[in-house]
């Protein structure tokens, strides 16, 4: 496996080439400055997702609108941070064509959000997600999304620390990764400008997972935090899924069993990733995981509980897959938590694998979601 940190980003730094683990590293051996982005992923601990929100057409469109007092409720859990994602593009928040103006109004509305995170405590990441028409034509939307991405950088640029930008959700499509790499380095470049030292995340292309890591080269920067997504076995993940079609449902009634061999099979997809941060310091958080409501509630919890602990075992910090819809933890109809779910993520001992097969699980949800 091959990572590629590109020499040539203005830090300053020299350039050097380790061979470590099959993982091919490209510049600084010694990053100035790293142990503050460290810190600031430390900072960001256990967080959630606002999912199906404002990454929806509307913020209705998906049933699941952002409410004032989430923020809150998260915070009272314990959670230390939320992740915000957003569709930037539709016509009644920017631009498609030239100068790609994002409405001040929404900018005021997602600025709003972001206040009401930190005056909870709760620290922020703030991303663009589902930019289709990104992913169809990189080349054709390249100068719309350096410019959103300027004029956001722009307008949080006296944020405090608190808030984190992350570049884009999960690239895939025509985004490939050799299409995906220069553009994430211009993009960090046009942050730069108004945000020198703002901690941003980036992900890989191919949806974001741990398979494309691989084709992933980061620019040389001091304040840069690994964002991975996991939803594996994707079988038992997205059992019954609707947007993810037919298939979906012959994966119903699959379990996760929480085995010796299940957890191991999780450490070795994560040991490049765990290689990475140990040698380079470059911190590392996992930006959603989650099971979606088909599968049986034991199955989530077992598979939630092991990855949360593990996650925070290895120093990642995370962000389940979501709050408040088809994989959330909150019920926004009962006002209930989903407390299975909670303990889960936020108990703090790991329990033993299970040797034995288990009997299955009775409880099962079954609440409508949207793709992440």
């Amino acid at each position: 496996m091959r990572l590629l940190i590109a020499s040539g980003y203005p830090t300053g730094t020299f350039s050097a080439t380790i061979l470590l683990s099959g993982i091919v590293l490209l510049g600084a051996l010694v990053v100035p400055g790293r142990s503050d982005v460290v810190e600031i992923n430390r900072r960001l601990g256990r967080g959630i997702n606002m999912g199906n929100m404002f990454e929806a057409p509307s913020e209705e469109d998906w049933g699941n609108p952002w409410r004032s007092g989430y923020f809150e409720k998260i915070a009272d859990l314990g959670f230390r941070h939320v992740r915000l994602p957003v569709r930037w593009e539709p016509a009644d928040r920017s631009l498609a064509e030239a100068p790609y103006t994002i409405r001040p109004e929404f900018l005021k509305r997602i600025q709003n959000v972001v206040d009401e995170a930190l005056a909870n405590n709760l620290m922020i990441v703030l991303n663009m997600h589902h930019h289709e028409a990104l992913m169809a034509d990189p080349d054709g939307q390249r100068a719309r999304f350096l410019s959103q991405w300027r004029q956001i950088a722009d307008w949080f640029q006296a944020y405090p620390d608190s808030l984190v930008f992350e570049l884009l959700n999960e690239p895939h499509g025509e985004l490939t990764a050799e299409k995906w790499n220069p553009l994430l380095a211009e993009a960090l470049s046009k942050i730069r400008e108004t945000n020198p030292t703002r901690a941003v995340m980036i992900g890989t292309a191919g949806w974001g997972g741990l398979g494309a890591l691989p084709w992933l080269v980061l620019p040389e920067d001091e304040n840069i935090i690994l964002t991975i997504h996991y939803y594996e076995p994707f079988e038992f993940t997205h059992q019954g899924a609707e947007w993810v079609g037919e298939r979906a449902d012959a994966w119903l009634g699959t379990r996760w069993l929480d085995r010796d061999e299940d957890r191991e099979a999780i450490r070795q997809q994560f040991q490049p990733v765990i290689d990475l941060r140990a040698e380079r310091g470059i911190p590392v958080h996992v930006g959603e995981f989650g099971v979606y409501s088909k599968a049986d509630m034991g199955s989530r919890v077992r598979w939630t509980h092991f990855l949360a602990r593990f996650f925070d075992e290895q120093e990642f910090s995370w962000a389940y897959w979501e709050f408040s819809a088809g994989f959330g933890i909150y019920d926004p109809k009962t006002g209930e938590m989903r407390q299975p779910l909670v303990d889960a993520l936020l108990g703090d001992s790991l329990p033993e694998f299970h040797e034995e097969e288990q009997e299955p699980d009775s409880e099962n949800e079954a609440d409508a979601g949207e793709p992440a």
